[in-house]
C-alpha cells in the first residue's frame, strides 16, 4: 500500500527531527513521515501533504494520545510565524530536544569517535521570554493597514504581530508599535516586495540591558515623510531611546541593511556591558541576541580554554572581539581574526575602551590568515573558533592541525557542521572532552554548543 496526498493516517511519534518536527514511521517498510507540531510519544492523526521516495510530510490533524510535555503555545501567532518552533512543548522538553539534536549530529555525522560522547544537559534560562536584544521586523500590507511582524516558514509572507513578540525585549515591542501608529497616522506606504513599491521595508531594533534603544528604519525612499513626528513618537514610547537611524535601501535584495545609513536623531552606536567589559554596538555589529545566555556561553569558553596567563590564543571568526577580549584578560596574547571591516574596527575600539593591550585583530578571512600565521611560525597553545552556520573552512581546520595547539574550543550554532568539523579534527589527533549546549535561542530550533577538544597524548 502506498501513501498518497491528502490521505489521513494514524501515526506514533518516535522522535524529534530538525526544528522540533515529529518523526513517525508508516507501514511495514517504516517510511519516515515528518509531522510539524507532533511530540515524541504521541499518537496522532495526520494528513499527508507530500510523498517522496524515502519519506513523506504531513500536517497534524488531531492528537489521540497527547504527550505529557505538550502545552498550549502562549503566542497568538505561533502556528503561523516562522520564528519559534517549540512553544507547543514545555520549556524543559525544549531543552531536551536541543540536547538530543546535538547528540544525534555528533553520533550520526561525527562518526564512531563520538559514539560514546555524552552531551551535557542544556543550560537554560529561568525566564525564557522577552530576551532578544535585536529584532528585524519586515513591513508589508497596505496603506492604512500595515502588517509588521515576521515571515511565515519558508516564505516571505509577513505574519502581522500587532501584540508584539514574546521573545523580543519589551522595549522593542513598544518601539515597533510606535512606528505602526505613525505609519497609519501619516499615511506611510508599506513595502510591496513583489511590485517593489512602497516606502518602509523593515524596522530593525536593538536594545541593551541598561535600557538603551536603537531604531533603524529601512526605506526604499531616501527620506521619510513626517520624520520629526516619528522621532517624537518613538521618544514618547520609550524613555531609553538613544538612536533613530534611516537606511536607504532601494535595491531588490533580501539584505536588510544594504544601503546608505544616516542618523535622524541621537547617537550612531549603543553600548552594552558583558562579563564586566564594555562593547560598542553599531548598526552592523554582530552581537549575540541573548545577553544573559551570552555570559553563560562565554563563561564556558573561558573554562574550557583553561588559561594560566601565559598562553598565545587565536580566536578565529572573532566578530567584534567579545570572546577575544575576555580571553585576553587571562592569556598572554590573543590574536582575533575577522573578515568584516566594521567588526574589526569595533573590536579594536572595544580593546581600547576596556584598556586591553594584549589583543590584536587581523582583518582577513580566517581560512587564509591562520594558515599564513602558522606558516610564519605562530604556535598557539589554544585555538577558539566561532564560525557562522556553514562551519569552518577546511583550510582553517588544516591550519589548526598543523599548529597543534593543546586545546581547541569550538563554539557552534549548527550541530551538523560542528559534528562534521570536529570529525576532521579528530582525524588530526583531537578528542572531544566536554560538550555543553547553551539555550541562546529560547523556543527556536537553533542551539548554541561549546565543545572542548584536546590533543591526544
Amino acid at each position: 500500500m502506498q501513501l498518497h496526498k491528502n490521505q489521513i493516517v494514524e501515526l506514533e511519534v518516535d522522535s524529534f527531527g530538525l526544528d522540533a518536527v515529529g518523526v513517525c514511521r508508516w507501514g511495514e517498510a517504516g517510511l519516515v513521515v515528518f509531522v510539524p507540531g507532533a511530540l515524541p510519544g504521541e499518537r496522532i492523526r495526520a494528513r499527508i501533504v507530500k510523498v517522496e521516495k524515502r519519506h513523506a510530510f504531513a500536517r497534524l490533524e488531531g492528537i489521540d494520545r497527547p504527550s505529557p510535555h505538550r502545552v498550549e503555545p502562549p503566542c497568538p501567532v505561533y502556528r503561523r510565524c516562522g520564528g519559534c518552533v517549540a512553544q507547543h512543548m514545555s520549556y524543559p522538553q525544549s531543552l531536551e530536544f536541543k540536547r538530543l539534536q546535538v547528540q544525534d549530529c555528533l553520533r550520526r555525522i561525527g562518526g564512531a569517535a563520538f559514539a560514546d560522547v555524552d552531551v551535557l544537559p542544556v543550560l537554560g534560562l529561568d525566564e525564557p521570554w522577552f530576551y532578544r536584544n535585536k529584532g528585524s521586523f519586515p513591513v508589508a500590507g497596505r496603506l492604512g493597514a500595515p502588517r509588521i511582524g515576521f515571515y511565515a516558514p519558508r516564505s516571505h509572507e509577513v505574519i502581522d504581530a500587532p501584540m508584539g513578540c514574546m521573545i523580543q525585549h519589551p522595549a522593542a515591542n513598544r518601539l515597533v508599535a510606535a512606528v505602526r501608529a505613525w505609519m497609519v497616522a501619516h499615511h506611510i506606504a508599506p513595502y510591496n516586495e513583489a511590485a517593489h513599491t512602497g516606502t518602509l521595508r523593515h524596522i530593525v531594533v536593538r536594545t541593551t540591558r541598561a535600557g538603551q534603544g536603537m531604531v533603524i528604519l529601512v526605506s526604499r525612499e531616501p527620506s521619510l515623510p513626517a520624520a520629526e513626528q516619528l522621532v517624537e513618537a518613538l521618544q514618547a514610547s520609550e524613555p531609553g531611546l538613544a538612536s533613530v537611524m534611516l537606511c536607504h535601501n532601494p535595491a531588490r535584495t533580501n539584505v536588510i541593511l544594504d544601503g546608505t545609513l544616516r542618523v535622524l536623531w541621537g547617537a550612531d552606536v549603543l553600548e552594552e556591558t558583558l562579563c564586566g567589559l564594555r562593547f560598542r554596538l553599531s548598526p552592523f555589529s554582530f552581537f549575540q541576541v541573548n545577553p544573559a545566555q551570552t555570559e553563560v556561553l562565554y563563561e564556558q569558553v573561558l573554562a574550557f580554554a583553561n588559561l594560566t596567563g601565559s598562553e598565545t590564543v587565536v580566536d578565529a571568526y572573532c566578530g567584534a572581539g567579545t570572546i577575544s577580549l575576555l580571553l585576553a584578560q587571562k592569556a598572554g596574547r590573543v590574536i582575533g581574526i575577522e573578515s568584516v571591516p566594521q567588526a574589526v574596527a569595533d573590536a579594536r575600539a572595544n580593546a581600547v575602551r576596556n584598556g586591553i593591550s594584549n589583543a590584536e585583530f587581523v582583518l582577513d578571512q580566517a581560512e587564509r590568515a591562520l594558515p599564513d600565521l602558522v606558516a610564519r611560525g605562530l604556535a598557539p597553545q589554544v585555538v577558539v573558533v566561532d564560525p557562522p552556520r556553514k562551519g569552518c573552512d577546511p583550510a582553517l581546520l588544516a591550519a589548526i592541525a598543523k599548529a597543534a595547539p593543546r586545546r581547541a574550543v569550538y563554539v557552534s550554532c549548527n550541530p551538523a557542521t560542528l559534528a562534521r568539523d570536529v570529525s576532521v579534527l579528530n582525524n588530526a589527533g583531537y578528542c572531544a572532552i566536554r560538550v555543553q549546549p547553551v539555550d541562546m535561542f529560547c523556543w527556536a530550533g537553533d542551539v548554541e554548543t561549546v565543545m572542548l577538544l584536546e590533543r591526544f597524548e
